[in-house]
């Protein structure tokens, strides 16, 4: 597998911008939404593919909605994982220590070698399990 070392342009800098002023996991299309707002000339497409590359480099986290369409978050580079509101979309990065543990554990019982996982635990944050439409 060979590398390819991806070009920084003015378009990916402008979606790793809005990308890392969002609150929570965001759509391509919400994310275009707001460049747009803001007079920016890039198009879906590129937007897209900057997304795409960002999640690559581990840059935004991505994950997919339980319709099937696919969210990002900018994000630390670190390994963790995520609790995120169902409601709000609100997101709080997690360590989980024992998790890394059981991966490893689960995964070298039944043979495999070098786990790797993403987890995402969904649930209403504090403010939405208030809310008296809850």
């Amino acid at each position: 597998m060979t590398s390819t070392k991806r070009r920084n342009t003015w378009q990916k800098d402008a979606v790793r911008h809005a990308l890392g002023e969002a609150i929570g996991f965001v759509s391509a299309q919400q994310l275009h939404l707001v460049l747009q707002n803001h007079g920016s000339t890039i198009g879906l497409a590129t937007v897209y593919r900057a997304l795409g590359e960002l999640a690559e480099a581990g840059d935004a986290d991505s994950l997919q909605s339980k319709e099937g369409e696919w969210l990002y978050r900018a994000c630390t580079t670190s390994h963790h994982h995520h609790l995120i509101c169902r409601d709000c979309g609100k997101t709080v990065e997690i360590e989980a220590k024992k998790l890394e543990a059981w991966a490893d554990q689960v995964a070298e019982e039944h043979g495999f070698s070098a786990p790797s996982h993403t987890i995402e635990i969904f649930g209403k944050c504090s403010d939405c399990a208030k809310s008296p439409l809850a």
